[in-house]
């Protein structure tokens, strides 16, 4: 699986488990197609993955990943964004197609439960 993430996203995350976990847990991340605007995430910090969940191990942190999850991520770029308006994940995905209300392959998902 290639998961790319920006600087902005890794700190964001190392910076969630550490706050809200702790040593050895992760972040599962639950992702779905989100339509026209591309996918919306879920996540949440946890001490185990859930069955069925495959454990992706960055460097600095570890993702628990579900089936879709993982199909929805491959070859994308994670990257987390802080606006005045909104803040959270933004998946930047080289094959995703542009759609009529967009003309960007980049799409934003503001939806987070922690």
């Amino acid at each position: 699986m290639n998961i790319e993430f920006t600087p902005s996203a890794e700190k964001f995350i190392r910076r969630l488990v550490m706050f809200d976990g702790g040593p050895g847990y992760g972040l599962r991340l639950l992702v779905s197609p989100g339509g026209c605007s591309g996918m919306s995430a879920e996540f949440s910090v946890e001490p185990t993955p859930k069955e069925g969940e495959q454990v992706f191990q960055h460097a600095q942190f570890k993702l628990f990943l579900p089936a879709q999850s993982r199909l929805l991520l491959d070859g994308v770029t994670i990257d987390f964004k802080e606006t005045a308006t909104s803040t959270g994940f933004s998946f930047i995905d080289p094959k995703a197609k542009a759609c009529g209300c967009s003309s960007k392959s980049e799409a934003p998902a503001f939806e987070e439960t922690a």
